[in-house]
């Protein structure tokens, strides 16, 4: 069964989804709901490692001590990395995430994110599922976010995938609400089709699922792939995006929001783990769509200058008269 949403003229779905509904309500829309998302170490009880200093952890780019948004700050102070076994035996990823602070009797929430961007995408969102009593995981897909990817694993929708099934299976262990905005939709549905028992139910808020993976860009000459990749963490485009994506708010704000969505670009290995993504041929979930088998909620907006609400209509018609 598949639910829409448009803005907030709709009735509230049934809990615990309709935290998710609510929280983009309280953060003015469902962009929002997202963003407004040599030093001395110690070790904290959970194995993160932060400054001694700043109460960052030390594997985030020093930048970060930089961002005034207190959102973002709080969030990433409680950022951490956790092993998930990739392959062989001894083979482990240390992978960033946010993890809930206790567990719940009903099922997680498990954020995901948008394309080349990192869980503190939910900085103003977190907080308030926290405080509305559910168990939230804010995870990092493969090749985004600030995980260790110094060996340069591949980072196609299949890596992607079993890098996300793996961190499930080690830590998670329940069937989840797994929620996924613009392109972490396409993750998410992927992910739902491939492995339905670890999925109860799917958010999708203004999903990007209506394109064809990569295209062209994936048959690019490596030193040109490098070449474009290098403009998405540019900050005139990523400022231009912020720009696109919320009103009303200060320069000053657009340009430390703009601090916030790059920081996963400054790590060594962002750039060939974009171009692995790229080249793969990137995520085509259109024919999967109407594999899906768990209830979904999708959140449209009507005002979003990125997604366009229209097209998802179209790319969830086949789901919509599958499940009459």
């Amino acid at each position: 069964m598949m639910s829409l949403v448009w803005g907030s003229s709709s009735p509230p779905p049934p809990p615990p989804e309709a935290a998710v509904s609510t929280m983009a309500k309280k953060c003015g829309g469902s962009r929002g709901l997202l963003s407004s998302s040599s030093r001395g170490v110690v070790s904290n009880s959970s194995g993160a490692v932060a400054s001694s200093t700043t109460g960052f952890p030390s594997f985030l780019p020093k930048e970060v001590e930089k961002i005034k948004d207190p959102y973002a700050r709080t969030l990433a102070q409680r950022m951490e990395r956790l092993p998930v076994q990739i392959g062989s035996s001894e083979s482990f990823i240390m992978s960033s995430c946010v993890k809930p602070q206790k567990q719940s009797e009903i099922n997680p929430v498990v954020l995901l994110h948008c394309f080349d961007s990192s869980c503190l995408e939910w900085r103003c969102a977190y907080p308030l599922l926290e405080e509305a009593g559910l168990e939230a995981w804010a995870v990092d897909v493969l090749g985004w976010g600030f995980s260790d990817l110094e060996r340069r694993p591949p980072c196609s929708a299949a890596s992607k995938r079993h890098h996300l099934y793996q961190f499930w299976k080690s830590y998670i262990r329940r069937p989840m609400i797994l929620v996924g905005p613009s392109l972490g939709a396409s993750v998410a549905i992927d992910f739902a089709v491939h492995h339905p028992i670890a999925v109860e139910k799917l958010v999708l808020i203004n999903a990007s699922v209506y394109a064809e993976g990569t295209g062209d860009l994936a048959k690019l000459p490596k030193f040109l792939a490098y070449a474009g990749v290098s403009l998405l963490k540019s900050i005139p485009l990523r400022l231009y995006a912020n720009l696109l994506a919320f009103n009303g708010i200060s320069l000053s704000t657009t340009f430390d929001w703009t601090n916030v969505g790059r920081l996963h670009c400054l790590l060594p290995w962002w750039k060939d783990a974009t171009v692995s993504f790229m080249s793969s041929g990137g995520y085509n979930v259109i024919s999967q769509i109407k594999q899906v088998k768990q209830k979904a909620l999708v959140i449209c907006s009507e005002q979003d200058h990125i997604i366009s609400y229209k097209q998802i209509l179209v790319s969830f018609e086949l789901l919509l008269n599958f499940c009459g």
